[in-house]
């Protein structure tokens, strides 16, 4: 028994070593990774393809026209539109140019993201079965619709560990959207641990007020409460001799790392330090906590202080009625900083090994919800085919991947599942997907789940 558990031992230290990881929680990668960190821009209610990154031209002939039937193929609808007797087309009301050696076709609502197309991954044939903003999410998150699994950034916690003591492996930041007209519904079952040990949750970050609760001792309380920690440290370690919970641990690690972070958080979300040349690159909103700009620019923070995986939520891009007025905003608040961050991480030689993801739930549909004009419209969700991008992290930049019909409705060409992605992402974390599994109620359980996925090879350098 000695002999094992000195064997033991000494795979841990070795696995440690080589993935940059720390003992004890992590298992490790499969091979060597291309990026070490993640950040991922969700944005919530399904941005329109049709309106950013999905040229369809031909479409201005049939304005107003119905969608036909043979395009749809019986494709069941939400309720917002089961019910309208017509499904009139609704042609793009903004202008798209070629941009960057590239070619990739890009709206005029996202001028500073049209200068760095050769730094970005474009993914134009996305398909889910979700068509529900919570199921929908719940699989782009967690790999499944019914909510209670593990998320992407606990499974990345769970095969990788920290590269940061006095930081969380995964932090969640919630973006303030500039127009809150039809914001939707997340909570932290989306950044949960689900089966994984609750060491691996996401730990979210507010965006005004102290960062995070608790860490801070109360008035009245002195700043040194080592001796009390200690304490409770052993009290907790009693409980665990007799219980045998292994949240019991997570209660002591959770204790420690609050600990440790009444000092490092401070120190990370002032951002005063930043060089005026850095602030300029994420546009004037930067200075503001809360906005999207802020929350990209600690982000990055984050991530050269080594925690693995930022998630970014920013609200508002649920477009079932007024695209012209709803749109420019939201791509007011993302286009300038997520060029500022990419920027920013190149100039710092953090992108190679940094995984930028961008994208929603979702896709809109070509057919017009509710009133139709050549001013304006609203589009329903779709989740037949949407577009993402990616930066950074190994990806091979400056590539356009799979293609859609005329309509933007179905995929005609190189279809990627939400399933596939997911075995793409982990694939650039060093991960055969199939491999990185979790025993639970007497399966292994993984984050790809026993449908098929593969890595799609071709976005990648």
């Amino acid at each position: 028994m000695g002999t094992a558990a000195l064997a033991s031992l000494g795979l841990g230290s070795t696995r440690a070593a080589t993935s940059g990881a720390t003992p004890g929680g992590a298992i490790g990668p499969h091979f060597a990774p291309h990026a070490k960190h993640i950040i991922y821009l969700h944005m919530v209610g399904g941005p329109s393809q049709l309106d950013l990154y999905d040229y369809k031209p031909v479409m201005e002939e049939f304005y107003d026209k119905d969608l036909p039937e043979s395009v749809r193929m019986g494709q069941r609808l939400t309720t917002m539109t089961s019910g309208q007797a017509r499904f009139p087309i609704a042609p793009s009301m903004f202008k798209f140019a070629q941009q960057g050696e590239c070619g990739m076709w890009v709206s005029e609502l996202l001028p500073w993201t049209s200068k760095m197309v050769d730094d970005m991954v474009f993914i134009r044939s996305m398909h889910t079965e979700a068509i529900n903003h919570e199921p929908a999410i719940s699989f782009m998150q967690t790999g499944n619709q019914v909510s209670g699994r593990p998320c992407l950034g606990a499974w990345t916690s769970y095969g990788l560990g920290s590269l940061n003591d006095d930081l969380p492996t995964f932090v969640v930041l919630v973006a303030r959207p500039r127009n809150t007209e039809q914001v939707q519904a997340i909570s932290a079952r989306l950044w949960a641990s689900g089966y994984l040990s609750g060491e691996h949750a996401g730990v979210s970050f507010r965006t005004a007020g102290d960062p995070i609760l608790f860490i801070n001792n109360p008035p009245g309380v002195p700043s040194a409460v080592r001796a009390t920690l200690d304490g409770l440290g052993a009290l907790n370690e009693l409980n665990y001799q007799l219980t045998g919970d292994p949240e019991t641990h997570t209660r002591i690690q959770q204790y420690e790392l609050a600990y440790r972070m009444q000092t490092s958080v401070p120190e990370l979300t002032n951002i005063a330090d930043e060089p005026e040349s850095t602030t300029t690159l994420y546009g004037e909103d930067v200075q503001n906590p809360g906005t999207f700009a802020n929350t990209v620019l600690l982000a990055r923070r984050m991530v050269e202080r080594g925690v693995r995986f930022v998630q970014i939520y920013h609200n508002n891009w649920d477009t079932h009625g007024n695209v012209a007025g709803r749109l420019p905003d939201q791509c007011l608040d993302v286009d300038q900083p997520c060029y500022g961050l990419v920027q920013d991480l190149k100039q710092r030689g953090l992108l190679d090994d940094t995984l930028i993801i961008w994208g929603g739930e979702f896709g809109r549909t070509v057919y017009s919800q509710g009133g139709l004009s050549h001013e304006n419209y609203g589009r329903d969700h779709h989740p037949r085919c949407f577009t993402m991008w990616m930066a950074g992290g190994g990806t091979r930049g400056g590539t356009i991947y799979g293609e859609t019909d005329d309509f933007s409705y179905n995929i005609v060409k190189d279809p990627v599942h939400v399933r596939d992605f997911h075995a793409t992402v982990l694939n650039q974390l060093g991960f055969d997907h199939q491999r990185l599994t979790f025993r639970y109620q007497g399966l292994d359980q993984r984050l790809t789940g026993v449908e098929p996925a593969r890595v799609v090879r071709e976005l990648l350098a």
